[in-house]
């Protein structure tokens, strides 16, 4: 289907099968409408990858906002100078519980892959190159249903539906500790997610430092952030999130609208998804149909991956 502010059109074609599209995508058509009231499409355009800036452009550039004097070798890979090259590693769904231990031995592995205390010296050197740990969202589980029946206790109805003294601090102060484990060792980036506290919405602003009394020491001083290019060894971040790390222009997210996607199409491919999104130049295509506004309903598979352009379920208004 294809929108603009004179109205719709159903797109057909066989140009359609070389392209995956979901609704949100800005495309260019060429084509004629055929008998049946329908786009004959003859070809398809999207704006695909969009030039990237030449390694530590954008952290070195002066402060008076004139282009950078590239110095010579400055973008050669680590490696050819004798040099390990760096790394970065990325978690997600860590999922700090109060109540459910499952999981507890889980962490304890991975704080002691990352801090290389059980492995040879072989991956101790490895893990040393990792120059900046992104934790994508997620780092909190969903709290427990107050209004949960299955233990036969009956919950006070609460006014707005809400209980305070029913707030488990012990999540966020696990996530803290480990967190503080961690910062000596490498810096860390945190995205917050959909069950993290912080804005429902989406895009979010980055979780509040108060939440972490002790990793928040690592961060950079309120107001030293915008002065300098660096971010502190603890960088909170919003969702979506654009950066750099060792010199490379980083775009991450917390998964929200990956999974806004995924609803719409059959296929497990997430990556070829990802890669879609990049693609097309934008991050978050079914804003804000569904992806800022939760349906109360499943909404249904449409097509398989790829896959011809897909009708949205809730059309825009111009």
């Amino acid at each position: 289907m294809l929108e603009d502010d004179s109205g719709r059109i159903r797109l057909v074609g066989n140009a359609l099968k070389d392209h995956f599209l979901v609704t949100g995508c800005i495309i260019a058509v060429m084509g004629t409408e055929n008998a049946n009231g329908d786009f004959e499409v003859i070809d398809l355009k999207i704006a695909d990858l969009a030039p990237q800036p030449d390694r530590w452009s954008v952290s070195k550039r002066p402060s008076n906002g004139a282009a950078k004097t590239k110095v010579k070798d400055e973008d050669v890979d680590m490696t050819s100078r004798g040099q390990p090259s760096k790394k970065i590693a990325i978690v997600s769904g860590l999922e700090f519980s109060g109540s459910n231990t499952s999981y507890t031995m889980e962490l304890n592995l991975l704080l002691e892959f990352l801090l290389g205390e059980a492995l040879d010296s072989t991956a101790q050197s490895e893990l040393a190159n990792i120059s900046r740990l992104i934790i994508a969202g997620n780092s909190i589980a969903k709290p427990a249903d107050p209004t949960d029946t299955t233990t036969g206790d009956k919950k006070a109805h609460k006014k707005y539906g809400y209980d305070a003294s029913s707030y488990n601090q012990l999540p966020s102060q696990l996530l803290d500790t480990f967190l503080s484990t961690l910062l000596p060792t490498m810096p860390v980036t945190l995205l917050p997610g959909i069950l993290d506290p912080a804005n429902a919405s989406y895009p979010q602003q980055p979780i509040h430092p108060a939440m972490f009394p002790q990793a928040r020491t690592y961060a950079s001083l309120p107001g030293a952030a915008a002065a300098s290019s660096e971010p502190g060894w603890f960088d909170p971040v919003t969702n979506p999130w654009e950066g750099e790390v060792e010199g490379w222009r980083v775009l991450g997210t917390g998964g929200q609208n990956l999974d806004d996607v995924c609803k719409y199409v059959d296929s497990d491919d997430r990556l070829g998804m990802m890669e879609a999104m990049c693609r097309w130049r934008c991050s978050a295509p079914t804003a804000p149909d569904t992806l800022c506004k939760p349906s109360p309903f499943p909404p249904p598979v449409l097509s398989h991956f790829p896959s011809p352009s897909i009708q949205s379920p809730s059309p825009r208004t111009k």
